[in-house]
């Protein structure tokens, strides 16, 4: 009984979080599709928890924020006690709003809590190439509400004049931190790259 117990706490604090992040359209899902594809890997994209909610409250408002938040963090919960190898999750991060950077921090913390392991991954890429990516049919298929192109293009270049979604030379400070420009770099060549820098 002892030993199993053991085993199963063994088996958690190896558990890995590979957070991916950049701003809209950059790639994040489809590189998270393909890394889930060549490891043990679970994705879970942002979108998952803001189109479920979205069909009772728009994501912009209060109620929106709530559900989404509470939706996922029961989900971090709940994975960061099983005995799944790991978890791939994407998000948008404005590195200006220290609301951003808590929530990051609450993320790493269920998981570093129970002796797991964050891999941060930061996604770049120019804006016309990510105009083009807002279009693709892998996006509009599993993100309904990327789906108005008119709007998501809109707000994809709005959210570039307001928030800074790329971090600065040096700004994060964690030893499993890998920073990929994929402007002209295939989602199956950032997935190997990702999988075999942090040997997942």
């Amino acid at each position: 009984m002892g030993h199993e117990k053991n085993s199963s706490r063994k088996l958690r604090r190896s558990y890995k979080l590979v957070l991916i992040f950049g701003p809209q359209a950059v790639g994040k899902m489809t590189v998270g599709q393909e890394l889930a594809r060549i490891t043990d890997l679970k994705l879970f994209h942002n979108h998952m928890t803001i189109d479920l909610v979205s069909h009772f409250f728009d994501y912009g408002t209060k109620e929106g924020k709530r559900l989404v938040g509470l939706f996922r963090e029961e989900i971090f919960e709940e994975v960061s006690k099983s005995d799944l190898y790991g978890l791939i999750f994407t998000y948008v991060w404005a590195f200006d709003l220290q609301s951003d950077w808590d929530e990051v921090n609450k993320i790493c913390n269920i998981f570093e809590s129970k002796g797991g392991t964050v891999y941060f991954v930061e996604l770049e890429a120019n804006l016309e190439e990510r105009l083009e990516r807002n279009k693709s049919t892998n996006r509009l298929k599993h993100k309904p509400s990327k789906r108005n192109i008119e709007w998501s293009e809109k707000d994809l270049i709005s959210s570039l004049k307001q928030y800074r979604l790329n971090s600065f030379d040096g700004e994060i400070q964690k030893d499993n931190y890998i920073k990929i420009n994929n402007t002209n770099v295939s989602a199956t060549e950032v997935a190997e790259i990702i999988a075999n820098k942090f040997k997942l």
